[in-house]
């Protein structure tokens, strides 16, 4: 927990420093202990889903901080998310916005919305997590927001706050977020021409960690903030606003498994783990690397190193961490580090093969 207190510890600094609001992307890590903490350092909560709505509520974030996205908001989840008066919805197309207009209409209720615009902006990260490119499903596209101004006129039960993105996930270049800016500070000039105060640019999240190097356990939050403080056109009373997850929470974790079996072969190693994809999808999803460690053996020693393929147990071919993985000499029992396993790690979890679920340690 040190790792992430530290963290969260650098991000409200340098995004205080310019009066900026962070909502924490709940969807990366949703470990009661993790949300306790992050609540308890006054960030907000963005949901994607009723539940992390509840969540949010229920673990003490206030509700003034909360914003609802996802593509796919039931009626379930929308009512939900107006009972507790939650601040804004970031809005993915008209059809949402009647929806959400007729439903708070029937309690009585005025609900404060944002509109996503997708900006086409390219994120370059893997194409999985590529969210603001024309035509996805995310977001409104630019040549729809006529009908968007439409339907805000019409809706009654609606306030209009601001405008909303999010671009990818894994971002690790911030010219990329120097584009956005560009973009955002059009799209508000395109509002206010049509009649419209923005009083809120949220700029979404998707700042990156380095895999590579799970120590470094810090992103660069300065620099990040500075970018939108430098690049966005900041209006006297605007409000800026953040949703990072993965920046916050991937370097606090690891998923550490056991060796249940070494095979040798003519050409391959494996070290077959008692984790695998039921406990991180990621490897076998996006491709993306974890940087993997014999806890058992010292690699700094002169003991004989070999290349391993590190894979699961599941019955699936694609259950595989990473493949020539240079490793000490590996034993059964061997104890093994799956590192900056932190964000989209736990909560992506599953019981396929009726796998348990795996437990939590923490260190303070």
């Amino acid at each position: 927990m040190e790792v992430l207190r530290h963290t969260l510890d650098a991000c409200r600094d340098a995004s205080a420093k310019h009066g900026f609001h962070v909502h924490y992307a709940m969807k990366a890590n949703f470990n009661p202990k993790v949300l306790d903490m992050i609540q308890s350092f006054g960030f907000g909560a963005d949901c994607v889903s009723g539940n992390e709505v509840k969540a949010a509520i229920d673990h003490g974030f206030e509700k003034t901080k909360v914003v609802f996205a996802g593509v796919g908001k039931s009626d379930r989840e929308i009512n939900l998310a107006l009972d507790a008066d939650i601040f804004c919805f970031n809005v993915e197309s008209v059809q949402e916005l009647n929806i959400i207009d007729g439903l708070a209409a029937a309690k009585g209720k005025k609900a404060n919305v944002a509109i996503r615009i997708n900006p086409n902006v390219d994120a370059h990260t893997h194409h999985f997590i590529t969210t603001g490119l024309d035509e996805n499903k995310f977001g409104i596209n630019i040549w729809q927001l006529p009908d968007v101004a439409a339907a805000l006129r019409q809706c009654r039960n609606l306030q209009f706050l601001g405008i909303h993105f999010h671009i990818g996930s894994q971002i690790t270049d911030l010219e990329v977020y120097k584009s956005l800016c560009t973009r955002i500070n059009e799209m508000q000039d395109w509002f206010e021409d049509h009649g419209f105060q923005v009083k809120v640019l949220n700029t979404g999240g998707g700042l990156g960690v380095d895999y590579h190097s799970p120590d470094n356990n810090v992103a660069d939050f300065e620099n990040y903030f500075q970018v939108f403080k430098s690049f966005l056109n900041i209006k006297p009373g605007q409000e800026v606003h953040f949703e990072l997850g993965r920046a916050l929470v991937a370097q606090s974790a690891s998923l550490i498994s056991r060796v249940l079996y070494v095979k040798n072969g003519l050409k391959k190693n494996f070290l077959i783990l008692d984790a695998g994809m039921t406990e991180l999808i990621r490897p076998m999803l996006y491709q993306a690397y974890h940087q993997i460690e014999n806890l058992s053996r010292d690699s700094k020693m002169n003991t004989h190193s070999l290349k391993y393929d590190v894979v699961g147990p599941i019955c699936e071919s694609t259950d595989c961490f990473q493949k020539d993985v240079d490793l000490p000499e590996s034993f059964r029992g061997d104890l093994i580090a799956v590192r900056t396993a932190g964000a989209y790690g736990e909560v992506m979890a599953s019981g396929y093969n009726l796998r348990d679920m795996v437990g939590s340690v923490y260190s303070e």
